[in-house]
């Protein structure tokens, strides 16, 4: 269970610095952009999760 609740938190903290990073970098913040770049930055926080704990295994 502490796994999950580790997993999840590593995920919600990459997804949360990358949604911010993007709010940042773009001009103007609309709806359809505040969108895009969270499911972007959700992709992108589970494939860092991933690439981390391939790494891990080694």
């Amino acid at each position: 269970m502490n796994q999950r609740i580790a997993t999840g938190a590593e995920l919600l903290c990459w997804w949360a610095a990358l949604t911010g990073l993007w709010l940042v970098l773009i001009s103007t913040v609309d709806r359809l952009e505040w969108l895009v770049g969270a499911a972007s930055a959700f992709l992108a926080a589970c494939a860092a999760c991933g690439a981390r704990r391939a790494a891990g295994r080694r």
